[in-house]
């Protein structure tokens, strides 16, 4: 130092940043209270005149529509889906196969959806939200113009466009599906939520609301629910589900406010959820510092229903929520019980995670049409006893960039003939097979349980667990051929490789198999097959993404028939897939 100016000491320099904080303090506060006054003015400026122009105001400021979704295309091959395998002995197979004729075994195309999700922000704490779905799945060039019976063409090699779909027309559903619309209220105490809305816990097995960009379905729910967090991290939901209403007055000439015609038909369940959960750029901290992540809860359903609406006969059909008059009711005295436990322990090298649920219950009457509902051939209880479970082990190397993984699957059988999937498929019920719209060894698919038509039934229960569709295990046997994983337990080993920003390389090997050996549709054989998929995907921050991936299926004997038609000299053949995913996120 120069010119004799004594160094600050350490004791000054500290007076000196706690009179800069102090009046840091005083101006926030100061600032808190200048905007707690123009609050006020607003409010009081809206309640006496001219309320529109502090309306606008505020909803400017609050961002009033916010738009997000996805637009997707996706190319795809299948080749060799009916495995070579013959018909079951009801004639149904693994595989829709070409009306052209059998010797056409691959089939090609795409499909494209635009999903909107709009959020109508009213204030800061009250919003609408909605889910919006445009040509949803279209498979393209399905609508050409030279098909709506124009003069201007007479075939489809000319057509030089495509149309708009139009329901019973040209397509089988509209251009545009309101999928979901909720409100959202935040109070001082937590947030309600009503309307129709997604569904999802834990990974998804059970419950999932279908937002992944690779989705198909989503479970959608008409639901009133509250999230309260009394403790931090704990989040407590209660909730009430309309599962089914029955006929409601919506065709009555008078017209007005629809409503429903009768309580004792509504499957009604009360829900409640308990989880204690980090948000993602909590759990992000907690990894990169070295902490654990470890969350948890319970998702319980208690769900009941007195009567279902039918049709009256078996020539007639019901559609709930009409007033249709060939609606019969039928003494369900239904009762479900549906625990789903999750819970999630991770670090920065690993992750394990763990989901397993239950579904258990009863009906008093399995009649499926009211003029049945006394026939002591069709009247029988039936009770559930289900139970699933997925757990998943991922282990990380290189900073994250290379990661090995591991998934364990298991989903309850039961010892009917078929695999449970379709148990409304229709069969035999006649007296000259002596079937009551049973199985028998060979189906691929059908009921679960076996009531003759006289001496009761000699298997009242239905004990198969199904996943959720759109919990994706494969590329071929699960999301394609056989439906949800059902009846069986699978082996998933993985390995995922980042070789640059956004680019991923991965594969899996997937191993499958009943449990119960009369459940395959072999009905001899419990093994399924092995899979083996593998793909690349590219992501870039401002929202495109695009993936292909390969897989091929070798089936094993529980795929097979336990013996093939005389003449028939064949066998089972691989299964394979490509497909492509590209699109742009927003």
């Amino acid at each position: 130092m120069d010119g004799g100016t004594p160094a600050p000491s350490a004791a000054s320099t500290e007076e000196v940043r706690r009179e800069v904080d102090q009046k840091l303090e005083q101006a926030k506060r100061e600032l808190k209270d200048q905007l707690a006054e123009i609050r006020g003015q607003y409010a009081a400026h809206a309640a006496s005149q001219q309320w529109q122009d502090a309306w606008v105001e505020q909803k400017r400021k609050l961002e009033l529509f916010t738009l997000d979704g996805y637009l997707r295309l996706r190319p795809d091959l299948f080749n060799k889906f009916d495995l070579n395998r013959p018909a079951d002995p009801d004639g149904f197979t693994l595989w829709q196969q070409s009306p052209t004729g059998a010797k056409e075994n691959t089939q090609a195309g795409a499909n494209l959806r635009l999903r909107l999700e709009p959020s109508l922000n009213v204030s800061e704490e009250v919003r609408v939200r909605m889910q919006v779905d445009v040509l949803d799945n279209l498979v393209m060039g399905s609508t050409p113009d030279s098909r709506l019976g124009s003069e201007s063409t007479s075939y489809d090699l000319f057509s030089e466009g495509q149309s708009v779909l139009r329901t019973g027309v040209n397509a089988v559903k509209d251009s545009l599906s309101f999928r979901r619309v909720w409100g959202e209220v935040g109070t001082p105490v937590g947030i309600l939520r009503f309307g129709r809305m997604g569904s999802h816990w834990g990974l998804g097995m059970l419950r999932n609301d279908g937002n992944c960009l690779d989705c198909d379905h989503g479970d959608s729910v008409d639901r009133v629910q509250f999230v309260t967090e009394p403790l931090p991290g704990l989040y407590v939901t209660p909730m009430l589900d309309f599962n089914a209403e029955g006929p409601s007055s919506a065709t009555l000439a008078e017209g007005g406010q629809p409503f429903d015609l009768s309580n004792r038909d509504d499957a009604n369940g009360l829900v409640l959820a308990v989880a204690r959960r980090d948000t993602d750029a909590q759990a992000r901290a907690r990894l990169d510092n070295g902490l654990a992540v470890f969350n948890y809860g319970l998702h319980f359903t208690w769900r009941t229903q007195n009567y279902e609406p039918v049709p009256a006969t078996t020539t007639t059909t019901v559609t709930p929520g009409t007033g249709a008059s060939d609606v019969g009711f039928i003494s369900r005295k239904g009762v479900l019980y549906i625990p789903d436990a999750w819970v999630k322990y991770e670090r920065k090298n690993f992750r394990l995670e763990f989901e397993g649920a239950a579904q258990i219950g009863n009906i008093s009457n399995r009649a499926l049409v009211a003029g049945e509902s006394g026939d002591t051939a069709q009247n029988q209880a039936l009770t559930f006893l289900q139970f699933g479970a997925v757990g998943q082990g991922e282990y990380r190397f290189m900073e994250g960039a290379l990661r090995l993984n591991l998934e364990l699957g298991y989903a309850s059988g039961d010892k009917a003939p078929g695999m449970g999937n379709r148990p409304g498929r229709k069969l035999p019920r006649d007296g000259v097979t002596g079937r009551n719209g049973e199985t028998v060894p060979g189906n691929i698919d059908g009921p679960q349980y076996a009531c003759q038509a006289t001496g009761g039934c000699t298997d009242s229960t239905v004990d198969n667990f199904r996943f959720n569709r759109d919990y994706r295990v494969d590329m071929i046997l699960w999301r394609e051929i056989l439906g949800p994983v059902t009846d069986a337990l699978y082996v998933k080993p993985g390995i995922r490789y980042q070789l640059a920003d956004g680019f991923h390389v991965f594969g899996d090997l997937i191993y499958s198999r009943t449990v119960f050996q009369e459940s395959s549709p072999s009905g001899v054989d419990p093994n399924l097959g092995v899979e083996f998929d593998a793909g690349l995907r590219y992501e870039t921050e401002d929202g495109f993404f695009a993936q292909l991936r390969w897989g091929i299926l070798f089936p094993m004997k529980g795929l097979d028939v336990a013996s093939r038609p005389v003449g028939d000299t064949g066998q089972m053949e691989n299964a394979q897939a490509l497909r492509g995913l590209m699109g742009i996120r927003f």
